[in-house]
């Protein structure tokens, strides 16, 4: 073991090989794909497929020892705890910290290469985008201000994250991130100070379309519907419209206070001079006045579902034709009436909405995941360069813990749970692999 930990010190390129051989004393190392794909997948070629676009060769190890660092590492994930998981190097912590937040390396093929990389291994139903709150303290970092947090009934001094995932109908695998700057953050000096680069002054909205076509375009699988939650962070009525003026199919949970216009059923033809309303009170109405023109159940559940076509109030800067959309409802458990969803795909089953919608609490469960178990929340820098890289580096980590699991996930007590005691079955591998790690440290 001494001679094993002399060669990481001096050649961090061979981490995953010795991390295999360690599994391979132990056990079964060779984590196979679900689905029956049936693939032997060792992370040192992992790592070398997927930082192949980085030019030099101490930015693959070094990216590959972060991979490691996350998966490996139990509890917080600093960038001196992961040094210490993956390398006895003094100086590793500082190399590390310095690849993360000073090396310039581009993060969009190292995104691509994992949606290719995880696509190959899944069967992608549709893209989801989910918002991620990062608390953190102070003013200085990319992004960071203060807002009220609905889910946690107080203003929180956070950063704001959009994941975008790509969702079967067992995953959701994270690809793609971009990150809310409010409008205080249009200073110069803090865009400087936060080396934000001159082309970043789109909104998030514009940002996240942008980012869902050049998904799309890298795509292997085809088109595929967006499934968004619009209702806590952004501007649902310019999400909806942008994505249907790119010819996306989209499913969208929006806020109740959206405001929409009757389409072309009972209710328009009768208030045909009638202004935007809340969706929550078109819905509600046409309810009360038996007036809502479908209220069916989805063949899953059996639980009422009121729709109805609608418009959207069309801003005078938007061309093209005015796209018609269902405004359905979800319900809760108890069977009352639960969020409000609008989607352009109006002849699709019923089912098969339902189906989609419900990849955003499938979302919400993987960025808890992502936090408590894989350093989403755990960035140390300041830039918004370094919060990419470090955002990529984490869906990196999680998704090759998903699609390399030896065992059946399903089958292990607390998957899936909000405990944030129960053992997490994509990281408990890694933690005893980080164990091992110290205790042949401490015996060498």
């Amino acid at each position: 073991m001494e001679g094993e930990a002399l060669r990481v010190h001096r050649q961090p390129e061979l981490f995953g090989v010795i991390h295999e051989r360690r599994w391979r004393q132990g056990g079964n190392p060779e984590m196979t794909a679900q689905h029956g794909v049936g693939r032997s997948e060792s992370f040192s070629g992992f790592a070398e497929e997927l930082f192949r676009h980085l030019p030099r060769i101490d930015q693959r190890r070094w990216a590959a020892a972060y991979v490691q660092g996350l998966l490996s590492t139990p509890g917080k994930k600093t960038v001196r705890r992961m040094a210490a998981e993956v390398t006895d190097s003094s100086t590793a912590a500082q190399a590390l910290h310095q690849f993360i937040n000073s090396s310039p390396w581009e993060w969009g093929p190292i995104r691509a290469e994992l949606m290719r990389w995880a696509a190959q291994r899944t069967r992608p139903r549709c893209w989801t985008i989910a918002p991620a709150v990062l608390p953190k303290r102070g003013a200085q970092s990319c992004g960071v201000h203060r807002r009220f947090i609905p889910h946690a009934g107080r203003t929180v001094n956070c950063q704001i994250g959009f994941g975008v995932f790509l969702s079967s109908d067992t995953e959701d695998l994270p690809v793609a991130w971009s990150m809310l700057l409010p409008d205080e953050w249009s200073d110069e000096a803090r865009r400087l100070r936060a080396r934000i680069p001159s082309d970043v002054t789109a909104s998030a909205e514009e940002w996240l379309l942008n980012l869902t076509d050049e998904l799309a375009v890298h795509a292997a699988h085809g088109p595929m519907p967006v499934v968004a939650d619009a209702t806590g962070y952004l501007d649902a009525a310019a999400l909806i419209n942008g994505l249907s003026a790119r010819g996306h199919d989209l499913v969208v949970a929006v806020p109740d206070n959206l405001l929409v216009l009757p389409g072309s059923h009972l209710a328009a033809r009768q208030c045909p001079e009638a202004g935007p309303v809340a969706a929550v009170r078109l819905i509600s109405e046409h309810e009360r006045t038996g007036l809502i023109p479908q209220r069916v159940s989805a063949p899953a559940d059996g639980r009422p579902y009121s729709m109805g076509l609608v418009h959207l109030p069309r801003p005078r800067s938007l061309p093209g034709p005015q796209h018609t959309y269902r405004l359905f409802t979800q319900p809760d458990g108890r069977g009352r009436r639960g969020g409000l969803w609008i989607t352009n795909m109006v002849n699709q089953p019923l089912g098969d909405l339902v189906g989609l919608a419900g990849r955003r609490a499938e979302a919400a469960g993987t960025v808890g995941r992502l936090e408590r178990n894989f350093g989403l929340r755990d960035f140390e820098g300041r830039s918004f360069p370094g919060w990419h890289h470090h955002m990529t580096l984490v869906s990196a980590a999680f998704t090759y813990a998903r699609l390399t699991a030896h065992q059946d996930m399903r089958s292990i007590n607390g998957f899936g749970s909000n405990s944030k005691t129960a053992p997490d079955p994509y990281t408990e591998p890694w933690r005893s692999l980080g164990r091992q790690q110290t205790q042949d440290r401490q015996t060498a």
